[in-house]
């Protein structure tokens, strides 16, 4: 049985939950009986004890060192996952009967789009569904509306496996809005181009239950509309992300994965190693006909690679052979099939190679 590190961990080709360093694991394992030396573990504390005062103020000024992040941004920690900003957003940067651009590359950014509509207009500056979602747009393909209060699209697309390898340019003086769930932190960011960044942790920060949001502070001054407490970035922002109890033991996680990432070196490093990850996989896909990927070359992602063998009932044996060769969670998603390896920062490069030699040894069996 192929593994990780470990001998009794499969290779976890999940899109999310996905994979976790296994130092943060183990750093886990200690303090969920007990952090700190406080006998207590990290999720009997509370929210106001001085513990938690050191996770949260750490976890904001590591993630402003991971991403080289100014003091003109603020690092909320919020919950209800993307989707839950799907809406955020729109109520608080969009004024009433304001116009809002977005970019459709697949099924997250579909839905984004169909959130902001509660709010007023939401303007496709780019559609793919027609094309299956198969690229992403280059910059000339955007088509932008007269005056939108800001532009949204969605840096990689988990299922189709698509990324944007260049960061689009709005209209002057428009924020850019971005969902970057998949892949945050996987690659240098200029954060100074943006507005407001946004990723779900449980791809590649932290398991599933908190929500990073990187904002500009002008942005927080924004009052379209009058809003419930908890649904204001600036009430997050105020509170240092406690405005109730907040999912405490997600939070910490996501800074232990932090620190990981500025162990590795910072985001340099762990690029040049994702894609030298990808490359082995994207590689033995195009060294034959019986594997086919479904991004096209130019939009391929570096985090979420979607193909497929000739057919479905091939796809299901792939499936069946990697799970008892100890490789789990490659199933695509239900809306396009085939297979999916999400290999996200903490997925280990030998596991690739194990990966390229099983998808190598099944077509010499099935093709």
């Amino acid at each position: 049985m192929a593994t990780s590190t470990t001998t009794d961990r499969v290779l976890n080709f999940s899109a999310g939950p996905g994979i976790l360093p296994e130092e943060v694991l183990r750093q886990v394992q200690e303090d969920i009986w007990n952090i700190d030396g406080t006998g207590m573990g990290i999720m009997e504390h509370s929210h106001r004890a001085a513990t938690y005062d050191r996770i949260i103020a750490e976890a904001i000024e590591d993630c402003k060192k991971v991403g080289t992040i100014g003091d003109d941004y603020e690092v909320l920690f919020m919950s209800g996952g993307a989707s839950a900003q799907n809406h955020l957003i729109p109520a608080n940067l969009l004024p009433e009967g304001g116009t809002a651009d977005y970019a459709n590359t697949g099924t997250w950014a579909k839905k984004t789009h169909a959130e902001c509509k509660v709010y007023g207009t939401a303007h496709l500056a780019f559609d793919g569904k027609a094309t299956n979602y198969k690229f992403v747009p280059s910059q000339a393909d955007l088509d932008f509306s007269a005056s939108p209060a800001y532009f949204h699209y969605t840096s990689n697309n988990t299922i189709m496996g698509t990324q944007y390898h260049y960061v689009p340019e709005p209209p002057l003086g428009v924020p850019l809005v971005c969902d970057a769930c998949s892949d945050i932190f996987s690659r240098p960011l200029d954060v100074t181009k943006y507005g407001l960044i946004y990723a779900g942790a449980q791809k590649n920060l932290g398991p599933a239950g908190t929500t990073v949001v990187i904002i500009r502070k002008d942005l927080l001054e924004r009052t379209p509309r009058e809003l419930p407490t908890m649904l204001r970035y600036k009430v997050y922002a105020e509170s240092e992300s406690r405005p109730n109890t907040p999912p405490v033991f997600p939070i910490y996680v996501v800074g232990l994965v932090f620190k990981w990432i500025l162990s590795q070196g910072g985001l340099g490093p762990i690029a040049e190693r994702n894609a030298a990850k990808a490359k082995i996989i994207y590689d033995a896909i195009d060294a034959t006909e019986f594997y086919r990927g479904h991004a096209r070359e130019d939009s391929r992602s570096l985090m979420n690679i979607s193909f497929t063998t000739p057919s479905p009932a091939l796809d299901k044996a792939f499936l069946a052979e990697a799970l008892e060769a100890g490789m789990d969670n490659l199933k695509g998603h239900r809306s396009i099939g085939g297979i999916r390896a999400s290999i996200y920062n903490a997925f280990p490069a030998e596991g690739c190679e194990t990966f390229a030699q099983f998808m190598r040894e099944f077509e010499r069996r099935h093709g």
